[in-house]
């Protein structure tokens, strides 16, 4: 039987309602929501005075670290959220939760269809998976020092130092075993068709000098393919750094290419 536009609407009021009121907070400045999504904290940082298209920047783990980029997109009226499902390493369940965020904020915030995603080290796996798997979803991808191949880190399988913890856990996550792992398909350097695809820009800083993430497995991988297939991207190389510190001093670089790459098609 279907419910009269009455009753439909006293549904939804009733689902809205039912979502508690975030909590406010100072963030540099700047207004602070934390909510939670499906039982995982979750943070959306409001601009003073809104950009046209309403853009968004999503930090994919270590929120507030090295958040300078963050804070100059914040003043030139972008929003800035995050999503705590750390220890899942970008796998489909992640994913899954991260689609749900993002379905919320744009609902509930009239956020901009389309978002930065902002990898920072292991959240580079969230950051390229969530744009291969949810393309129209992207506008950009800002990558840091990111893992781009879960056999780098935190398998150790090369250069790196590697995590025997966390590669255990990244194998369970995604279902693999040291063999299986091998062979396995589903990392970021194996999704870059989609993302080339749906023509997603990408700026990446990372040090020439990693130890924990070698450039030379991860970002060199993908920014020769994505050069080589005619995508947009950037990687600005900090020679003789390790793994910190994250980002620029001065964001400058990275903040322009957003402007100008991010919500141009």
């Amino acid at each position: 039987m279907r419910l009269p536009l009455i009753a439909l609407l006293a549904v939804s009021v009733s689902i809205h309602a039912a979502e508690p009121a975030p909590k406010i907070s100072d963030w540099n400045g700047y207004e602070k929501q934390d909510f939670e999504i499906a039982g995982h904290q979750a943070l959306i940082v409001v601009p003073k005075t809104v950009a046209d298209g309403r853009p968004w920047i999503w930090r994919t783990e270590f929120f507030g670290h090295e958040p300078q980029a963050d804070i100059a997109l914040l003043g030139a009226g972008w929003h800035v959220a995050s999503l705590k499902i750390s220890d899942m390493y970008g796998s489909p369940a992640a994913i899954d939760l991260m689609a749900q965020f993002h379905d919320y904020a744009t609902r509930a915030y009239g956020l901009n269809p389309r978002v930065v995603l902002e990898g920072f080290s292991r959240g580079g796996l969230y950051a390229f998976n969530f744009a291969a798997t949810h393309p129209d979803k992207t506008a950009a991808l800002y990558l840091d020092a990111a893992v781009l191949d879960l056999r780098s880190w935190p398998g150790g399988k090369g250069a790196g130092v590697g995590s025997k913890a966390c590669w255990d856990q990244a194998l369970q996550l995604y279902g693999l075993t040291e063999e299986t792992a091998a062979e396995f398909k589903g990392n970021p350097l194996d999704r870059i068709e989609p993302v080339l695809k749906a023509r997603i820009p990408i700026i990446a800083v990372c040090g020439d000098s990693d130890n924990v993430v070698p450039y030379v497995e991860n970002t060199a991988q993908l920014e020769g393919r994505y050069k080589e297939l005619g995508g947009n991207i950037q990687v600005i190389l900090k020679p003789g750094v390790d793994h910190h510190p994250h980002s620029l001093k001065d964001p400058q670089p990275i903040v322009d290419f957003l402007l100008k790459h991010a919500y141009a098609h």
